[in-house]
């Protein structure tokens, strides 16, 4: 199942959660969070290639 990269996403991988700030052609700007209810993380910048393999074993969090 091939799912598409969408702006204010939220993945929960092993180190805590990530959500997408910004999606571009080539680039991905990230916000790296551990508790999903404080909003409390750090922005990073990674190419779209980076971060499939980032998420790559993750999970999609449903919005809502």
């Amino acid at each position: 199942m091939k799912l598409k990269l969408q702006q204010d996403q939220v993945w929960k991988i092993d180190g805590g959660y990530v959500r997408i700030v910004r999606l571009e052609r080539l680039s991905v700007a990230y916000k790296a969070l551990q508790d999903i209810a404080t909003h409390d993380g750090t922005h990073h910048q990674a190419t779209k290639k980076e971060f499939s393999r980032m998420i790559k074993s993750g999970s999609l969090i449903s919005p809502g």
